[in-house]
């Protein structure tokens, strides 16, 4: 049964054991900021979801990560309707987020309601392909 809290100190090991792209400091500010969550199957973590303020006042998702046993059962679109839904409590009226174009969680979000808004080159890397979803006012 899907189920999410905030990250708490106690969390790191699951955490970096899905998310290797954060700090340990980092890491830190988002338990500081209740902006990183734990996504369970009842009361085991399966996943993990973070984000920050892009432009300092609009939520943007950096990361969202579900054990592969646990993929495709729908804690993903769970946990996504739980971000959102709270985000727009706290008077946001759109929230941002964005995936390599090499990867197949652009499917997912556009499956979401998720709108491309646009990409960004940087070297050789697959190009960043931004989303983002507006809600109804």
């Amino acid at each position: 049964m899907f189920k999410i809290r905030h990250a708490i100190e106690l969390d790191k090991t699951f955490w970096f054991s899905l998310d290797e792209h954060i700090s340990k400091d980092e890491f830190m500010l988002k338990i500081r900021d209740k902006r990183g969550y734990i996504i369970c199957d009842d009361d085991k973590p399966i996943g993990i979801m973070r984000y920050n303020l892009f432009w300092d006042n609009t939520p943007f998702l950096n990361s969202i990560g579900i054990v592969e046993s646990h993929q495709g059962q729908g804690f993903g679109t769970q946990a996504m309707k739980h971000w959102e839904s709270e985000m727009q409590s706290m008077g946001h009226s759109l929230v941002m987020t964005s995936t390599q174009a090499d990867e197949q969680a652009q499917h997912f979000y556009r499956k979401l309601g998720y709108r491309d808004s646009g990409c960004l080159l940087l070297r050789d890397d697959p190009a960043e392909i931004f989303f983002v979803k507006y809600f109804e006012a």
